[in-house]
């Protein structure tokens, strides 16, 4: 087994740099810790402490980590989490890794030192010091996804059907005559956003109207939405109905349309993809597809409870069902084609939307 002086040779530091690397990352220099993850990862490399004192003990903790906290879809998902953990006596140790590559290395640490039973990520990106310790194990790794489903990551799973969800709104807007279509996703490196896109554009060919579908990318937050808004209603032809990935964009649509003097559904159907708690309370409450978010929460708890008492031993995948929510913020198609709203171009941000 590899010794802190393995590590610190391989990146050339001293062990004492390594030591804060591991305990308190923050006071050291990015390279440096990059540099030191790095050949933690190559030697497989784990702290004496732990491999003494966890390689056989129960923590009776479970590793979550969360992408961004500050999105609402994931409070409670979090909070189904909790509740079940809790009822089977274990704790909840909770990590916001903010898309930051290197925060998801350091909790993929964790998981590999023992700090934790097992780890329930909500992202689409395993760590690679997950990876690589899950290539090192026999059997099914303590490792469990929710809510975006990759078969390629090789560990169950909790989601919905994100293709058949999308489909079903697109169904929704055609059946009130709605054919030229502005559709809002969310980065597309997420399994989620591209079985979204794969779901609508698929029944938009079914129609006959994928010719009139026009597709902006955005990041799932409030202003990517305006940003987006703002691209498709500035178009010679804009959309009568736009359908966004998730409910904040669609809020940031709604806010475009009332700082220009617009409204939904009279000037421009709107409908999201969640149904966080806003979205019954926007102005007006808005069209959604809504995700069981604390079943979810619930199933990830019991799939890795699973693995851990050896009752589930392969990548099982449970699709929940989903809903479709038909509230104020979509209609019928306005009788006089939608003209976009004057735009100053310069209002209109260009790093938001790709």
């Amino acid at each position: 087994m590899a010794t802190i002086h393995d590590v610190a040779a391989r990146a050339k530091v001293s062990t004492a740099t390594v030591s804060r690397v591991l305990s308190n990352p923050d006071i050291v220099a990015e390279t440096t810790r990059r540099r030191v993850f790095k050949a933690i990862e190559q030697l497989g490399y784990m702290p004496n402490a732990a491999a003494k004192t966890l390689r056989t003990a129960a923590t009776r903790k479970l590793l979550v980590t969360v992408p961004d906290i500050a999105n609402p879809f994931f409070s409670l998902i979090i909070q189904g989490i909790e509740e079940a953990a809790q009822r089977e006596g274990y704790s909840v140790l909770l990590g916001d890794t903010n898309h930051d590559m290197e925060i998801e290395e350091r909790y993929g640490l964790m998981l590999q030192r023992r700090e934790a039973d097992g780890l329930i990520f909500l992202g689409h990106r395993l760590p690679n010091t997950v990876k690589a310790w899950m290539q090192d194990r026999s059997g099914l790794p303590p490792v469990v996804n929710g809510c975006e489903y990759s078969p390629d990551l090789g560990v169950p799973s909790a989601h919905i059907d994100n293709a058949r969800a999308s489909a079903e709104m697109m169904d929704h807007l055609f059946g009130l005559g709605h054919r030229r279509l502005g559709i809002i996703t969310g980065p597309l490196a997420s399994p989620l956003s591209r079985d979204r896109l794969r779901g609508a554009i698929g029944r938009a060919r079914a129609q006959g109207a994928a010719r009139w579908v026009t597709v902006v990318n955005g990041d799932f937050s409030i202003e990517s939405g305006i940003a987006a808004a703002a691209r498709l209603l500035a178009q010679p032809k804009p959309p009568t109905a736009v359908f966004c990935f998730n409910d904040e964009m669609a809020i940031g649509v709604l806010e475009y349309l009332h700082r220009h003097g617009g409204n939904a559904p009279e000037t421009l159907s709107v409908a999201g993809f969640d149904d966080i708690r806003f979205a019954r309370y926007a102005a007006p409450p808005l069209t959604t597809i809504g995700q069981p978010m604390l079943d979810i929460g619930r199933e990830t708890v019991r799939l890795l409870l699973g693995v851990l008492r050896g009752s589930i031993v392969n990548p099982v995948s449970v699709t929940l069902p989903h809903k479709l929510e038909i509230r104020a913020s979509t209609g019928a198609v306005p009788r006089a084609r939608i003209q976009g709203p004057k735009i100053n171009s310069r209002a209109v941000p260009r790093t938001t939307v790709g």
